[in-house]
């Protein structure tokens, strides 16, 4: 059974509806997952693998070794923690973009005070941690 989601003024189509698009392309969603909460990876990665078309391809603990395994997996999304040790999401992100401009990277965060500063370090997409499933499916997938 297919369900829709209206969340304010945004339309989600299901994930099984939007599993659609990502299968036809024959080729998965590669994610990296940047967080230093382990208990955070765990449950991403998990949420992760039960939609079709989306692959966790690496965990990051703290920005650094984000921006390492970016360079070594090229995925297509990270999803990028803000207050990480070593380095924090946002400058993962001006590094991240530098060097791979299509990549995508959505923020997850508690913290909406920093939307200002994600925006200037290049996040693609700014989401609080907890936003339904369905708003941080539609993220991942490609725009049409």
């Amino acid at each position: 059974m297919n369900l829709n989601f209206k969340t304010s003024n945004f339309y989600f189509a299901s994930p099984d509806q939007k599993a659609n698009t990502v299968s036809s392309s024959k080729q998965s969603i590669r994610v990296l997952i940047a967080d230093d909460h382990p208990r955070s990876r765990r449950g991403l990665r998990a949420l992760l693998a039960t939609w079709p078309g989306v692959k966790v391809v690496g965990e990051a603990a703290d920005g650094q070794e984000a921006v390492q395994l970016v360079e070594t997996y090229h995925p297509d999304v990270v999803l990028m923690d803000a207050n990480m040790p070593v380095m924090d999401g946002l400058e993962a992100t001006r590094q991240i973009k530098e060097q791979w401009p299509q990549i995508k990277v959505i923020l997850l965060t508690v913290y909406n005070g920093r939307r200002a500063e994600a925006v200037a370090a290049g996040i693609d997409v700014f989401l609080a941690k907890g936003c339904p499933i369905e708003v941080l499916y539609s993220a991942i997938l490609p725009s049409p």
